[in-house]
């Protein structure tokens, strides 16, 4: 029987998991580079690859497990995000005849898991499975908007950062965010947060052309928050 050899970098990022996923809390660099016996400049760049893969989240310094590791942890016995929001994603095309795409923060980006389009001639059809980037999507500005200011701010242009700074703001406070032809020339959203302990796990957007949506985003919005907290579980 040939025994594997141990790797030292596998055993390294297996025991960050492992580590972040057993203590109750985030887990700060300190604690890694303790537990592995380790330089924190060497665990620090582990832990950004595992963040910029989505593995891991950075609440203001402390780890968090990411969004990937819990689609590796659920068995295929367990109905999905999609599969859960689906049936509310169907109410909410049927009422308002515009496409609802689903989403969740993937690292430093948003990826769309699942649609129902609107069966309008004109309508958005989001391509699935593709990172998009956290600003200046509905989606984007949601996640952005959880993180901490020091964080958020990493993501932003610095010329427009203390204005976006100010939009995060009234997006935390709304509960849902607006993209009026921002990320995508012709195309207007809105977008509302499902949460799982009050952490952002997914987001549910309504998009649809901006001359046909605009005006009518505000009208969208509380149906659509009400959908994603439905969804949601744990303290909101």
């Amino acid at each position: 029987m040939r025994v594997s050899k141990e790797h030292r970098t596998v055993r390294r990022v297996t025991t960050i998991l492992e580590t972040v996923a057993t203590r109750a809390g985030g887990v700060r660099l300190a604690t890694l580079a303790e537990v592995l016996d380790a330089p924190k400049s060497s665990v620090h760049g582990l832990v950004q690859g595992l963040i910029a893969a989505g593995y891991l989240t950075d609440d203001d310094g402390e780890y968090h497990m990411g969004p990937a590791a819990r689609v590796l942890l659920s068995g295929p016995d367990r109905p999905s995000l999609a599969e859960r929001a689906h049936p509310a994603m169907v109410r909410l095309r049927d009422r308002f005849d515009e496409t609802v795409t689903l989403g969740e923060p993937v690292g430093d980006s948003v990826v769309y898991i699942h649609t129902v389009e609107s069966a309008q001639p004109v309508r958005y059809s989001p391509p699935l499975r593709e990172r998009r980037p956290l600003y200046p999507t509905a989606m984007g500005k949601l996640v952005l908007a959880h993180m901490s200011a020091r964080r958020s701010a990493a993501h932003l242009d610095p010329a427009d950062r203390e204005r976006v700074l100010d939009e995060l703001a009234r997006v935390r406070a709304d509960g849902v965010a607006y993209d009026r032809a921002e990320s995508v020339p012709g195309l207007s959203a809105v977008g509302a947060p499902i949460t799982a302990d009050g952490a952002v796990v997914a987001c549910l957007t309504i998009a649809g052309p901006a001359d046909r949506v605009t005006d009518r985003l505000t009208d969208y919005a509380p149906v659509l928050g009400a959908a994603a907290r439905d969804l949601s579980t744990g303290p909101r």
